[in-house]
């Protein structure tokens, strides 16, 4: 190049003296630095401009810095160059600029006007903008993947901000405002309508998750406005920055609900087919136990015409025994086949095995020995106790069904815990106390590929028309739902054991019962009033002659309507024993109407329906629950507790 052409494209920068002193920076920045005049001519470029772009530094001087971008980018630049007309004026912008191999790289560029020169700084974002790009991309396929799924949706929590975005899905699925929802909600506002019983087990995840990097999984529940409870299936991943600090969690939410509701319904149908199963058996031993009642009663009057008073006894004790039995075996039935929700407390599986054993023998046939053994110890567990029984009652007829030709069936629970190692190699297990309940056999067993399938939904090994295919399916998720896990054993020709393993929990707030109280001698009154209402006249003629025959006065009712007509008279009621379902006006309803009047009137509930009627808060201070049938010890006494309280 001659001296005249250098001339022409400027002096080399060394030499010119208004060139500001470059320092160390020029040559080490990682950014391309230009220094550009007026009219848009690079008069210098740093060695990272060859760099990135390729050219020498030579062939960059001198020409018009659009003259390297594409069509978009030059539009850019001479619009950012129309803006630097002052000194002190910047302007930002980003360009596409031509490389020596072809391609494009996308600069971002700040540039400021300093004493009639444009200095510029860009910065190479091509590749992070592909990347951006990219996930862009992979977010919408996921989204649109989504929206093909009826109650899909996907969320992203932002730890610096605190903020939940989440699409349409799942601000419907939340019960939140959609257009909030896309711009950022605080972590309250996105959590306000969670069940206020699983907010903390929520918290709990949510908190964990920022501790430990990898894949959270809960289901909770979600109350909506309209006052309907969506189940939700959240799942989600955090991700950290290079210094271990949590930066994202994004997941997606699974509305649950009719799988939950179609699970619910299968339950009861698989509770129904027990007890289809065990009606002969049950049938059979009611019948036993009825003829137990009837006949000494009608062979009593034989007796006394014979003048054989002294037998009387012994016949009368046989028929009390008899009736006994019966209502115990039914007051099981009722409670194991009622239809409800899942509603966990706190139970001693100790208790609750002997409590069905009855039930369980009846399952089955005379060829098959059963036997049952329990800890010695506490063992607490909180879960749906209806839904235990039931588990238990379905692994019994299993288990049965295994052994037509007889063998043996045990139930057995005991404590256990289990270490960080061995937790490893349960599916859903955790480390801790487990009460472990077994239910094994003795029966033909099953090969390892079919006993890996037996939780699955529909698989069964029954014969058609023998079984659906549910019953294991739905003990496994009753015990994961509880925050247990199954485990099954088996081996051909040698039998199977199916094990449910659940959470040992404290022994505190576990439910009271009245019980029973046992008194050698009837409870007498001292002349107190008490009013009966019953709509059976022969529980009503029992009532008063029983109260009448104890030292009481007794008036009689024969539905809450006239029940209530008495309390709201003046007479003198000391005591309302009521039943709960009477028609019309219920007995709950009669006693809270007459405690407006009569604030402190002890009541005395008396129902077949105490497991469907004794909730939370349905007795009030004063007030005490009797099932039917009850003895008539039990009955005197707790009318005597009520009127004269320690």
């Amino acid at each position: 190049m001659t001296d005249q052409s250098q001339s022409a494209a400027g002096a080399a920068p060394e030499s010119r003296p208004d060139h500001p002193d470059r320092g160390v920076a020029w040559y080490v920045s990682r950014d391309l630095l230009a220094i550009v005049d007026r009219q848009g001519v690079v008069t210098d470029v740093n060695p990272t401009w060859t760099r990135t772009l390729g050219f020498d530094a030579t062939r960059s001087i001198g020409a018009h810095l659009a003259a390297f971008a594409d069509a978009a980018g030059a539009a850019s630049i001479e619009a950012a160059l129309a803006t630097l007309t002052e000194a002190g004026a910047s302007a930002d912008f980003e360009a596409a600029f031509l490389a020596s191999d072809g391609s494009y790289r996308l600069l971002s560029w700040s540039m400021t006007h300093v004493r009639g020169q444009l200095f510029g700084a860009a910065r190479d974002i091509t590749d992070e903008r592909q990347r951006q790009l990219a996930l862009d991309d992979s977010r919408d396929f996921a989204r649109l993947a989504l929206s093909a799924v009826s109650g899909v949706g996907v969320w992203t929590y932002e730890v610096s901000s605190d903020s939940f975005f989440c699409d349409a899905a799942i601000s419907e699925l939340y019960a939140i405002d959609a257009a909030q929802a896309a711009n950022g909600i605080r972590r309250d506002q996105f959590l306000a309508n969670v069940h206020p019983d699983d907010r903390d087990s929520l918290r709990n995840t949510m908190s964990g998750g920022l501790l430990h990097s990898g894949d959270l999984e809960l289901e909770y529940r979600i109350c909506h406005p309209d006052g309907s409870v969506r189940f939700v299936l959240s799942r989600g991943h955090t991700y950290f920055n290079e210094n271990g600090v949590p930066v994202r969690r994004t997941g997606v939410g699974i509305d649950m609900t009719s799988q939950r509701e179609l699970e619910q319904q299968l339950r009861q149908s698989q509770k129904m087919e027990a007890v289809g199963h065990l009606t002969g058996g049950i049938a059979h031993d009611f019948n036993n136990m009825l003829q137990g009642v009837i006949g000494p009663l009608e062979l009593i009057p034989h007796l006394m015409a014979r003048g054989r008073a002294g037998e009387v006894d012994r016949f009368i004790g046989m028929a009390v025994s008899s009736a006994r039995r019966a209502a115990a075996l039914t007051h099981r039935l009722l409670a194991f086949s009622r239809k409800q929700p899942l509603a966990p407390r706190s139970v001693d599986v100790r208790e609750l095995v002997p409590s069905i054993e009855d039930l369980i023998r009846q399952t089955a046939s005379k060829n098959v020995q059963v036997s049952f053994s329990v800890d010695t110890q506490a063992c607490m567990v909180r879960c749906d106790t209806n839904q235990l029984e039931s588990a238990l009652l379905n692994l019994s007829i299993n288990a049965c069904d295994a052994m037509p030709d007889g063998g043996t069936l045990a139930v057995a629970a005991s404590l256990i815990s289990i270490g960080e190692k061995e937790a490893l190699s349960y599916d859903g297990a955790q480390a801790g106390r487990y009460v472990r309940i077994a239910v094994s056999d003795s029966g033909f067993g099953m090969a390892p590929e079919i006993a890996s399938q037996v939780f699955e939904p529909f698989f069964t090994t029954k014969p058609l028309g023998r079984g659906t295919g549910l019953g294991l399916s739905m003990v496994h998720g009753f015990v994961r739902q509880s925050g247990g896990f199954v485990t099954i054993e088996s081996s051909v020709g040698k039998g199977t054991t199916v094990s449910l393993f659940l959470p040992e929990t404290a022994i505190a707030n576990r439910a009271q019962r009245h019980a029973n109280p046992q008194i050698g001698e009837l409870a007498e009154g001292r002349g107190e009033t008490v009013l009966v209402v019953d709509d059976d006249e022969t529980i009503r003629q029992l009532l008063t002659e029983l109260f009448e025959s104890s030292g009481y006065e007794a008036i009689v009712a024969q539905d809450g309507a006239a029940g209530l007509a008495i309390l709201k008279s003046d007479a003198r009621v000391d005591l309302l024993v009521t039943d709960v379902r009477l028609p019309g006006l219920n007995g709950r309803q009669m006693a809270e109407a007459a405690r407006v009047g009569r604030p402190t009137l002890p009541v005395l509930f008396v129902t077949g329906y105490a497991e469907e009627a004794a909730s939370d808060g349905f007795l009030d201070p004063g007030m005490h629950m009797l099932t039917k049938p009850f003895s008539i010890e039990s009955l005197l006494a707790r009318a005597r507790a009520l009127l004269r309280p320690q």
